[in-house]
């Protein structure tokens, strides 16, 4: 299965003094900022210079099942990568052993979560791969 490197999900505490960090101390734009009902959170996209890999912030309510004690250093929330077909990468995974832990639909897109050996999400995009 090929792939594509989208970008590096990270959970944060506080979206606004995160923004800040990154767009006024690193100089990443903001691109997107979105509300996602099925994880009850809200993502907003930066992006560096043209080229390079993006970052996606991730805050969770308090009541979000994603929203779990936050340690220092333990934020990467997910990498993402494109795949030409979703389902066929899904029955891939499976037919591998790994296992599939989310699968989340919205009216513009569908995307899934993998783990990995140690247990860290792989986002895995529907996209031109």
């Amino acid at each position: 299965m090929k792939t594509r490197f989208f970008y590096v999900g990270i959970r944060v505490r506080d979206m606004d003094r995160s923004i800040e960090f990154y767009t006024k101390f690193l100089g990443m734009k903001k691109k997107d900022h979105s509300r996602i009902e099925a994880t009850k959170g809200d993502v907003v996209f930066l992006e560096p210079e043209e080229g390079q890999v993006g970052i996606e912030l991730n805050h969770y309510d308090d009541d979000s099942r994603f929203n779990t004690k936050y340690v220092a250093g333990e934020g990467l929330d997910h990498l993402a990568f494109g795949v030409k077909d979703l389902d066929g990468a899904l029955s891939e995974a499976g037919r591998l052993g790994y296992r599939v832990v989310e699968e989340v639909k919205t009216e513009k897109s569908r995307w899934a979560y993998v783990e990995d050996p140690d247990g860290l999400w792989i986002e895995l995009v529907q996209s031109g791969a």
